[in-house]
């Protein structure tokens, strides 16, 4: 008994101990032997002030070492594509040979110019290969990684690096996500002690809200491949089309006990447009890591984990673009040093290892140059056949149209990502109505198919609601025209017209008026045209129900201002209205009679609106995610201010200077005395907005009383192997599903149709209530547009509904179900959050 205690306390006192001795890591450690570098090249130590590893690495002296190498070093030239929204540079190193270097700008010419060739021969091209590092800021081993990468191109010797630059052109991104970078090294190194300890509860490991791993705005940047909604994506998306590069690698880490993986991934769970070639190479590329982990003994895996799907990743937009996308997930110590289950896991560790994915990369890419470059030629010859027999006709009448005629705002923005991805597209020239749907010159946009993005085109514009598999790693539904809210037609023999005369700008001329000034709220900048002018001490009010005036028909939701009773003289008020009218391309409707056909200007059908003062709750217990999305839509899209309160602090503030507070998703429910105090804010006639996981706190306290579905997955059959993936089918990873709106109620404003396409990626199915004015929206019988559901949760989402509101004292408590807001692109259902906003009091 006494050596059982005996043995237990060794054991214990084992584990509580660091399992190897934590030194500082040296050079020599990382880089491969046998290699001679010069030593006019300085090493990372002598420009940062340590060896990578000892700390970790600052966006700031990430970017020095990187500019001294392109100062320095023959073999880099260095740009500043553009900055994060902290102002921090986004650069990119152009490293290869010195002969290369010379004629840089013919051999980029020459490699896109070959994508557009049937025969070609890549013999002597050398390949492009995009080396991206750490677009988590938390992971940051890759950022790291970079130091001793690009230390190595600049300063190593000999034959096998002088053959790799010959025939390599490396495109080096040493930071996708600065601001994250720059976040979390702040936190680390402010909290590693002289004496490293690994223990996983401290402070070190376990950094506070919001986390490193997003940028400014809390997005998570590798979701926006393909929407391109952020500036750092923006730049990096601008590179890659302009180089169409033949391989991108995407190093982030994951789980502490894991060890590292490289795709594949698992392969039932690949895009069906991904062509089998690139999976194909993409394991051949693998065996070369596999070689390079097996050299240094690091364990590993493949095709056992993650996925292909989703194109708005990293590792997967290249996959439709002809390139060769691929992630690495390296298990990751989160600070200097941390216990694991496969022992101590240390920062140098984890860099060491994504340098050798580094290094294996470029070596698989010299030694299948050729291969890798006829995979990308025949990906584009192949996409040419599918579209037009191999010749690219613009004009061959086989192409999508969209638009909004009733908003340019949101019709423009779709346009914006499309032309960012170097599609063509043309503006309509003239009034159309095909299948039903009308489209308006000014208002809508022409898309051919055949065109050199054939490919990229159907990723993002098709509805698929069959799968090989049932499992996600993302969202399984993009549809972009669906998540814009945009009629389109994707069809045969629609030629672009001639212009119609007389063809003018969308906005009129603003002049006087002696009665009043209308806006349509159909625009999607109207909400910011609106904020702006309440800003000002204009009074304006909302129409409940339509009417006709001057010929012109407006809708339910128009803004009206009444010339007479405000604070500003006329001349004043018209010279604020071209202000506003500048920055959003909103038009102003001037009238001169009140009386209409419908309501009339004066009656009580126009309703008073107020300037919102906005808070939102941030902080532990937030989803910061959903919050950054939310700050980020009313920072940059709409210029409407907003306080950001933490859910900790929020007892100590006082919140009657706030008419409007926002909940994003929450992890739990708030305190006890937090729902006491929303509760006396909301009575005494504030509007609480929830969303999504925030709902079931705000109906248990009777806030938003609500019966929620339940559904039921009994695990009949299921082997033990199998548990997880039965679990999982049940989840909604992301999909879009039709809703039926009232469009008399104020939620529904400014909706032209009383369809609407939503994103949902909660099983959380809300009952209707037993008063039907009471669903403005509703999820249809047949709801599935695009993506994945089960059986079980597309019975129980039909005629459930994504919205309710109630009426508590004074106060107004509105709850979604769903993020209106997903990822700053769903631009289709933002305005039911302005509507929230501005209409809360009329519903």
């Amino acid at each position: 008994m006494k050596q059982t205690m005996l043995l237990l306390l060794v054991l214990a006192f084992a584990k509580a101990l660091p399992a190897q001795t934590i030194v500082d890591p040296t050079l020599d450690y990382y880089l491969p032997q046998n290699v001679s570098y010069n030593p006019d090249i300085p090493t990372p130590q002598e420009i940062i002030g340590y060896v990578p590893g000892k700390w970790h690495v600052s966006h700031d002296k990430l970017a020095q070492y990187m500019m001294v190498l392109a100062d320095k070093s023959d073999r880099f030239t260095i740009e500043n594509r553009g900055k994060t929204y902290e102002d921090r540079p986004l650069y990119l190193l152009t490293v290869t040979s010195v002969e290369n270097q010379k004629n840089i700008e013919q051999i980029r010419t020459d490699h896109v110019a070959a994508t557009d060739k049937d025969a070609v021969d890549n013999t002597n091209a050398p390949i492009v290969v995009y080396q991206g590092f750490s677009i988590h800021g938390n992971e940051p081993s890759g950022s790291n990684a970079s130091l001793l990468l690009a230390y190595h191109l600049a300063a190593a010797q000999g034959p096998e690096i002088e053959a790799l630059l010959k025939n390599t052109v490396i495109l080096l991104d040493p930071s996708l996500n600065p601001d994250g970078l720059q976040r979390f090294a702040t936190w680390v190194n402010q909290n590693k002690s002289d004496n490293v300890n690994p223990d996983t509860y401290d402070r070190e490991y376990n950094e506070t809200w919001p986390g490193g791993r997003t940028n400014h705005y809390w997005f998570d940047m590798n979701r926006d491949w393909l929407p391109v909604q952020l500036p750092e994506s923006q730049a990096r998306i601008e590179t890659f089309h302009k180089w169409l590069p033949n391989i991108l690698t995407d190093h982030h880490e994951m789980g502490t006990n894991s060890t590292f993986f490289f795709q594949p991934g698992i392969p039932s769970r690949t895009h069906p447009l991904t062509p089998a070639m690139n999976q194909k190479l993409t394991r051949e590329i693998g065996n070369y890591l596999a070689e390079g982990f097996d050299k240094i003994g690091s364990l590993y895996y493949t095709e056992e984990d993650y996925d292909d799907f989703y194109y708005g990743k990293g590792s997967t937009f290249p996959d439709i673009n002809g390139s060769i996308g691929i992630l690495f997930e390296q298990a990751s110590s989160r600070g200097h040093a941390q216990n694991s289950d496969n022992g101590v896991l240390t920062f140098p560790f984890t860099i060491r290892n994504q340098f050798t994915a580094a290094l294996s990369t470029l070596k698989a890419a010299t030694n299948k140059r050729k291969e890798i470059l006829d995979y990308q030629n025949q990906f584009y010859k192949d996409a040419r056949k599918e579209t037009g027999n191999g010749n690219l006709n613009f004009d061959n009448g086989d192409a999508i149209i969209f638009g909004d005629y009733t908003d340019a705002g949101r019709t423009d923005a779709l346009a914006e990502i499309l032309k960012r991805h170097k599609i063509k597209i043309e503006p309509l020239h003239a009034d159309r109505v095909i299948e039903g749907k009308a489209f308006k010159q000014g208002y809508a946009y022409r898309v051919p198919k055949n065109q050199k993005n054939s490919r990229l085109i159907k990723a993002m514009f098709e509805k698929r609601t069959n799968f090989q598999d049932s499992l996600f790693y993302d969202i399984s539904a993009w549809t972009f025209p669906l998540a814009f809210d945009m009629d389109y037609v994707d069809g045969k023999h629609i030629k672009m017209q001639a212009p119609s005369a007389g063809a003018n700008s969308r906005i009129n001329l603003i002049s006087l008026s002696s009665y009043a000034y209308l806006l349509k709220w159909n625009e999607f900048y109207t909400p910011k045209a609106l904020n702006l002018l309440l800003s000002k001490g204009i009074r304006a009010k909302v129409a409940m129900k339509p009417f006709n005036v001057n010929n012109t028909q407006y809708d339910y939701g128009t803004i009206m201002i009444p010339a007479e009773g405000q604070t500003m003289t006329s001349e004043e008020m018209v010279s604020l209205f071209k202000e506003i009218q500048s920055k959003t391309e909103i038009t102003f409707h001037n009238v001169k009679t009140g009386l209409t056909e419908g309501i009339d200007l004066g009656s009580r059908q126009f309703r008073d609106i107020k300037q919102p003062e906005i808070a939102v709750l941030v902080g532990e217990g937030i989803n910061p995610s959903d919050a950054g999305e939310i700050w980020h839509l009313m920072d940059q899209q709409y210029d409407i201010p907003i306080t950001k309160i933490d859910l900790a602090d929020i007892n100590r503030k006082d919140l009657s200077r706030y008419n409007t507070i926002i909940v994003p998703t929450t992890y739990g429910s708030p305190e006890n005395e937090v729902i006491d105090q929303l509760k006396t804010w909301t009575r005494n006639g504030g509007t609480l907005i929830g969303y999504r996981s925030a709902l079931r706190w705000m109906s248990s306290s009777k806030l938003l009383p609500l019966k929620f579905k339940k559904t039921e997955n009994p695990a009949n059959n299921i082997t033990f192997e199998q548990r997880r993936d039965h679990s999982g089918a049940q989840r909604i990873g992301g999909a879009i599903f039709e809703t039926k709106l009232d469009r008399s109620h104020p939620i529904a404003f400014g909706f032209k149709d009383d369809q609407l396409p939503m994103f949902r990626n909660t099983t959380l199915f809300v009952e209707p209530h037993k008063d039907s004015y009471r669903n403005p929206i509703k999820y249809t019988d047949n709801p599935l547009m695009s993506g994945y559901i089960s059986g079980i949760n597309l019975e129980a989402v039909k005629n459930t509904v994504p919205f309710q509101h109630n009426n508590y004292g004074r106060g107004d408590v509105i709850g979604f179900t769903d993020n209106t807001q997903f990822r700053a692109f769903w631009y289709g259902t933002n305005k039911l959050l302005m509507n929230a906003i501005f209409f809360a009091e009329q519903m």
